[in-house]
């Protein structure tokens, strides 16, 4: 960041942080095609179409018990084309009726990081594991996480972000193939699948919001990924 306005700085005290600097890098990579739901190209397409028919694969989508319990499905919001994307582990009560990721308090919250890094929101991509809610926000199963993991790929294809933020134990899990508690995961760069695309993992903002002081932890990791992204 070059320098900070009066509402990053805000951003930053409200989340007990200390403010830093960092320079922005515009270099993106060529785009990947996404695939259908049969794993054929959806190349032929144009952009713009072949990202609503992923969508509308998702909101059709019944490959798990857990459309049964759903009120609707919850894709992902943001730039399509965004460096940044963050990805959660599953939507939950009020994503369940908004079909949106990460609103409530949580969401209030990762706004605030995402501020404080010098972005708006609707600069970044943000998603989930998966697109439905389990019942009681238990933790997703894994045979429920195998057989949506393929549209967050296919997301990932589409919108080739630099740096993937893991916000979470479950997403930071899931997306580096691992059983290691986040504490262990953290201050590490990883890559996602074979795609080439560094990951940062971190904590929830859910997280936060019950254990505040771990704050600073995820302001750390957040620098992190600014720094990759500027070396990429």
């Amino acid at each position: 960041m070059d320098r900070l306005s009066p509402r990053q700085k805000h951003c930053l005290t409200v989340m007990d942080i200390q403010i830093w600097e960092a320079r922005t890098s515009t270099h993106r990579e060529p785009r990947t095609p996404a695939l259908s739901d049969n794993g054929q190209s959806l190349a032929s397409m144009p952009a713009h179409e072949e990202w609503l028919a992923l969508q509308h694969q998702v909101t059709q989508c019944v490959r798990c018990e857990l459309h049964v319990t759903r009120t609707q499905t919850v894709f992902g919001m943001g730039n399509e084309s965004a460096d940044w994307m963050f990805v959660g582990e599953a939507p939950g009560a009020e994503e369940d009726r908004q079909g949106l990721p990460f609103v409530g308090r949580a969401g209030q919250l990762l706004t605030a990081m995402i501020t404080a890094l010098g972005m708006r929101r609707d600069q970044v991509y943000i998603a989930n594991v998966l697109k439905c809610r389990p019942p009681n926000n238990r933790d997703p199963m894994g045979a429920e996480v195998r057989k949506c993991e393929s549209y967050l790929h296919q997301q990932v294809a589409h919108v080739q972000p630099k740096i993937i933020v893991a916000l979470g134990r479950f997403a930071a899990q899931s997306l580096v193939k691992t059983t290691r508690p986040i504490g262990k995961l953290r201050n590490h760069v990883y890559t996602f699948e074979d795609s080439g695309i560094p990951l940062v993992v971190t904590y929830h903002p859910a997280y936060l919001l019950r254990n505040p002081l771990d704050k600073r932890k995820v302001w750390q990791d957040l620098c992190l990924a600014k720094r990759v992204l500027e070396a990429a």
